[in-house]
């Protein structure tokens, strides 16, 4: 199971529902490594998309605790036992986790792999999720160099689960 983020310098993913930027990079980035698989988010995504709608060329794969919730287009599971039961279906590297905070601060620690977009900005925010450079399972194993968008400096950083020694 793998996991795509953008940060800002604090951890931060949103304000008011809504991403904190909007960089083309990322959005291209986020394309290349969720068409095909399978994308995990709560509720409150899946309503912040363009028009509510499920991502196309995707399996959608919401949680929610709202047991009236239903989606055109998308599996919608109820609690974590149901949502792994659900994820069996498909190969680990096939599967995304794509938020919102709870989802990404409950699975972090499940997944091998952690797609992360760094903004070198701290922007005002009510949303974040846990620092991940301070998570001692994962280690950075590869970074891009710096680009830029709109005046915000970024980088792709992929960290990768680390291997217990025996």
């Amino acid at each position: 199971m793998n996991l795509i983020v953008c940060v800002d310098k604090n951890w931060a993913i949103g304000h008011e529902g809504q991403l904190l930027v909007h960089l083309k990079q990322d959005m291209k980035f986020f394309r290349e490594h969720t068409v095909g698989k399978a994308v995990v988010m709560g509720r409150s995504t899946l309503e912040s998309l363009p028009n509510g709608q499920p991502l196309p060329d995707r399996t959608n794969i919401v949680l929610t605790h709202r047991m009236d919730f239903t989606k055109e287009g998308v599996i919608v599971v109820h609690d974590m036992e149901e949502l792994l039961e659900e994820l069996n279906n498909y190969a680990p590297e096939d599967v995304m986790i794509i938020g919102g905070a709870s989802v990404y601060n409950e699975m972090m620690d499940m997944c091998d792999k952690l797609y992360v977009t760094k903004v070198d900005h701290e922007f005002f925010a009510d949303t974040f999720i846990r620092d991940i450079d301070k998570n001692p399972n994962f280690k950075v194993v590869w970074a891009s160099e710096e680009m830029e968008d709109k005046g915000f400096k970024f980088r792709f950083v992929e960290y990768r689960r680390k291997r217990i020694e025996k």
